[in-house]
């Protein structure tokens, strides 16, 4: 073989083994860097359930809570009213349960009713009534006594009176409303309730926590606002009610809210310097915007002394309704009747208990079922 093509075909095989070393460490690098890309960005593998696998709902943003409806309220407020330990409705199931209606039985009847703080001029009338009726009709029957009594109770308690609030603005200005009472009767949880039902109707509320007395009156209102999502103005404790009062009006304004709900400090009716106070609250919110109601809110069980709370509470600040709380329990149901009466007040919300939702709208035939044990 000629020397020079075997020396020439040796460096052919050299060249070709070189170029395979290069390609290959070439790749060699790559990969390698390749790999390091991939251990510096970990790779997101989308989870996908399998079947059967249930998808949690997503959690709402708030906490925020929703009350029941006005109707399914009032059933359950009437069955409540109606199985409690009202003494009023077990001395008329007992009454009315007897066979015969005799002298005896009306005096017991009459006494049911002056104890249960009907008043003596509405018992007094509502028992001749009776008499007469079954007397003409020939009754002596406790089953038809009942029925009649029942149709009276409700004219008595009188589905007449205009029982609705007034919560329309006027000028472009949210409603006010001014809740007042002594301390210990529900009044700002009163306010709190009030509150939620009104975001449940789609209102915008903002409340103002005038009662600047107790620092926990401000916390819990505060704590209810939270609740149904609304905001609260407060002040300092021991600061001027009428110029928290004032300036929740003011901010309500700013803010194009519907209502503006104000829980004012309880107070005792006899104490005229505080009353006069509570007057100076409406006075100073009137200044920027109409109050459209007053609601005096009433513990049931106080009797006779609700009805002097509430003569003297209408005349420093003109109530415009009632707000009856704790009928759960009560012997005092008739309180309905005599502060109406008296006073031309009607009875616009009535409270049984503590749940969140035990407030709705007084509703005379339903008072009255309750009342009746039906």
């Amino acid at each position: 073989m000629n020397p020079f093509l075997d020396q020439f075909f040796w460096w052919i095989i050299g060249g070709v083994i070189a170029c395979l070393l290069l390609a290959t460490g070439i790749i060699y690098v790559g990969n390698r860097r390749g790999l390091e890309r991939k251990a510096q960005t970990p790779e997101v593998t989308p989870t996908v359930p399998s079947a059967g696998t249930e998808l949690q709902p997503l959690e709402p943003e708030t906490g925020i809570e929703v009350p029941e409806s006005a109707g399914s309220r009032l059933a359950r407020l009437r069955r409540r009213l109606a199985g409690s330990n009202n003494a009023l409705a077990r001395g008329l199931a007992d009454l009315l349960a007897r066979d015969r209606l005799d002298e005896d039985t009306w005096d017991d009847f009459e006494a049911t009713l002056i104890s249960s703080d009907l008043g003596v001029g509405p018992t007094t009338e509502l028992v001749t009534t009776l008499r007469r009726e079954l007397s003409i009709d020939g009754v002596n029957d406790s089953g038809q006594a009942a029925t009649v009594l029942r149709r009276e109770l409700v004219k008595i308690v009188d589905p007449t009176m205009d029982r609705s609030l007034d919560l329309t603005g006027r000028d472009g200005k949210p409603a006010v409303v001014m809740v007042v009472g002594v301390n210990g009767t529900g009044k700002t949880t009163t306010v709190g309730k009030l509150a939620r039902v009104l975001v449940a109707e789609n209102k915008s509320v903002l409340l103002g926590a005038a009662d600047t007395f107790r620092a926990a009156a401000a916390e819990q209102l505060s704590t209810w606002g939270e609740r149904v999502g609304v905001e609260t103005v407060r002040g300092e404790e021991g600061a001027d009610p009428a110029s928290v009062a004032y300036r929740a009006v003011e901010k309500g304004i700013a803010d194009g809210v519907d209502v503006v709900l104000i829980d004012t400090a309880g107070r005792l009716h006899t104490k005229t310097g505080l009353m006069d106070e509570l007057g100076k609250v409406k006075r100073v919110v009137e200044k920027i915007a109409p109050v459209g109601e007053v609601l005096l809110v009433l513990d049931a069980t106080t009797g006779q002394n609700g009805l002097v709370q509430a003569r003297i509470f209408r005349d420093v600040v003109d109530v415009t309704g009632l707000v009856l709380t704790k009928l759960d329990g009560s012997a005092k149901g008739g309180i309905v009747v005599q502060v109406q009466r008296e006073l031309g007040v009607p009875v616009k919300l009535i409270g049984l208990g503590e749940g969140v939702d035990d407030l709705a709208p007084f509703e005379a035939e339903g008072f009255v079922t309750g009342l009746m044990g039906e």
